[in-house]
């Protein structure tokens, strides 16, 4: 018998691909091809061939990562399948830019995108980076090395131990995972990966892991009618019985009704607006759905939390009935479950159980928030009087909060510059570099990320969407670096965009790989450096609790302008000493093709001025102990 050399056997099987990659290509897609008959339905293929064509099915046509030892076999597939046209994949320094990328992607633009690793810490990476797109319900597949399933012995970078399957154990952990063990199962793992990632209320990462054995592993006579298609369908409105009726009568009988807006009501704008009208209620908004109410709405009160607004807060604080929509109840949302102390009374509308009874004297409706809102909407129509005050004292209250809160952020902006000690001048202070940054963001149509930290509190307050898609923050995993690589997307999207990278100097050299990746791979954005040599969220959450400050700094002075400019194809300016000279240093980046960075030098101190304050509860450090009393005392 006489055995085929490696690069003979590989050079059979890249025509058998390349013909079927061409076949598809030229009939205009995969449906279009098994409709002509163009591809037959059943191929000989490797499993690695037809998880990429269940992919390509499903509209997955991005692929991002760092290849490996194990994925070389998936590698193979998707450089034949680019050079017909059909996918496009990018080679990056760091999976966890490649998962903040391909989250960026899908929730900027509803593109899908597949994130691969090799085996052992990349895959590992890629799971940390996760994180986001888990908190945040974003759909993102995840294609993962694994160890052999002959069990030969241990094999490189998997977890140390007898036991098999730790990999999985471990992505199970988070999320939905699956093991392709046997190769006949891709069509089991596509379908369920397809429920996760592309659930239309509660969608997330799906972790594909793949033996490196399994990968190349031949199936004679596949049938391509197995790789799924359809997508699961929305839930409609919660079911009636009567508690439509109940929860209308309860909002108009309360006097003081507050609607907690998250990020399940993303889609449910129109019906909300109407639903604060007949309610007589306002609007506390989440960050991540920013602009679902306009920002100068007279019932949007803003973010509200630990880190909320004055008016947000007063109208937790005051309410006597809340309306939960699509909410998760994030410990800084809602101030640790203190946030609501004079609440008698809750309607909580979630397509998830666990969250749709998380309060005490709730009513719960588990639904989709826009038809569930409309039916509500329905019953108060019903029972609302004609002619009914139109400003009512709560709601007058509520404006006047707003007042303050407007004049108290006018107050910070016309002070926009303070001395600092360690750069030993007057510099800017964040929120002056936010809100001008932002401005300029809406006014140019310019799709703004931001950072965690003071850089993502100091945002959430300060910005001014009008429109759902001005502003994208990692509010659920609050990841450090997100923003500078979610730039990448705007190289990997189909359809252009600009993006702004709003991001702490610790967070950006977490991820600095977006000057390399972003110039390789043609992304098209600004990251705006600003930069107080600390972490000045921890910062002052230490002074503000011990009046001390420990290892959150350092007196390591980097030239972010010069290191920017070590990078072929990247600009770099200096941000300057007043919003002027950064508007104008953003218009010379937004002039230039590629990636751009701007430093900016930021104000850290005691001065009031320098940031915007806190006006709710945490229950962390020595705030536990009269937190927790607190929340056991309102009992909601």
């Amino acid at each position: 018998m006489t055995t085929v050399p490696p690069t003979e056997k590989a050079a059979i099987l890249a025509q058998e691909r390349m013909q079927r990659a061409q076949a598809i290509a030229e009939a205009g897609g995969l449906e279009e091809a098994l409709c002509s008959e163009t591809l037959p339905r059943r191929i000989d293929a490797t499993l690695s061939e037809a998880l990429v064509l269940g992919l390509l099915r499903q509209g997955v046509r991005t692929f991002v990562g760092v290849f490996g030892h194990g994925s070389t076999e998936i590698a193979e597939v998707l450089r034949i399948y680019e050079e017909a046209g059909l996918v496009r994949t990018f080679g990056v320094r760091s999976e966890i830019e490649a998962s903040h990328a391909a989250a960026a992607l899908r929730w900027v633009t509803g593109e899908k995108a597949a994130v691969f690793t090799s085996i052992g810490p990349g895959a590992l990476q890629a799971l940390a980076g996760s994180l986001t797109p888990l908190t945040d319900r974003i759909g993102v597949w995840y294609l993962l090395g694994d160890e052999t399933t002959e069990d030969e012995g241990p094999n490189f970078q998997q977890i140390p131990g007898a036991e098999q399957g730790r990999f999985l154990r471990l992505f199970s952990a988070l999320g939905r995972a699956y093991s392709l063990h046997t190769p006949p199962a891709v069509s089991t793992a596509l379908r369920r990966g397809l429920n996760t990632v592309d659930h239309p209320h509660q969608a997330g990462p799906f972790y594909l892991l793949m033996p490196m054995n399994e990968q190349p592993s031949r199936m004679s006579m596949f049938n391509l009618d197995e790789l799924p298609v359809v997508p699961p369908p929305r839930t409609g409105a919660a079911p009636d019985e009567g508690a439509y009726a109940r929860a209308a009568e309860a909002l108009l009988s309360a006097e003081r009704v507050v609607v907690r807006v998250g990020g399940g009501a993303r889609e449910a704008g129109p019906e909300l607006l109407e639903f604060l009208e007949l309610a007589d209620g306002v609007a506390v908004v989440s960050p991540i759905v920013s602009g679902v109410i306009p920002y100068h709405h007279r019932r949007n009160m803003l973010v509200g939390g630990s880190k909320g607004s004055i008016c947000g807060n007063f109208a937790m604080e005051q309410a006597d009935l809340l309306v939960a929509i699509g909410t998760r109840f994030v410990c800084q949302s809602d101030s640790s479950r203190t946030a609501y102390p004079c609440v008698r009374q809750v309607i909580n509308i979630n397509i998830d159980v666990e969250a749709a009874t998380h309060y005490g004297r709730a009513m719960p409706f588990v639904g989709d928030a826009g038809p569930t809102l409309a039916r509500l909407n329905e019953e108060l129509r019903k029972l609302k009087c004609a002619g009914s005050e139109t400003e009512s004292r709560w709601l007058r209250s509520c404006v006047e909060q707003r007042q303050r809160w407007e004049a108290f952020k006018a107050e910070r902006y016309a002070t926009p510059a303070l001395y600092d000690e360690v750069w030993g001048e007057e510099v800017l202070t964040q929120i002056a570099v936010i809100k001008a940054a932002t401005d300029w963001a809406r006014a140019h149509d310019v799709a703004t990320f931001f950072d965690s930290g003071d850089v993502q509190a100091n945002g959430f307050q300060i910005v001014e969407d009008d429109r759902l898609g001005r502003t994208f923050s990692d509010t659920g995993a609050s990841y450090m670096g997100f923003s500078a690589s979610a730039l990448l997307a705007t190289g990997l999207s189909e359809r252009r965009f600009y993006g702004l990278a709003i991001v702490g100097d610790g967070s950006f050299t977490m991820n600095p790989q977006i000057l390399i990746d972003g110039t390789a791979h043609g992304a098209n954005g600004c990251v705006l450096v600003l930069d107080n040599r600390r972490m000045a969220a921890i910062s002052a959450l230490q002074a503000e609790q011990y009046g001390a400050v420990y290892a959150t700094s350092d007196d390591v002075a980097t030239d972010y302008v010069a290191w920017a400019r070590s990078v072929p194809g990247v600009a770099a300016f200096d941000g300057g000493r007043s919003p002027e000279a950064l508007v104008a240093a953003l218009d010379r980046a937004r002039q230039h093709t590629g990636i751009s960075l701007i430093h900016v030098p930021v104000y850290y101190g005691p001065n009031p001025l320098g940031g915007l304050g806190a006006f709710g509860r945490w229950n962390v450090g020595n705030w536990v102990e009269e937190t927790q009393a607190l929340r056991h005392e309102i009992g909601l």
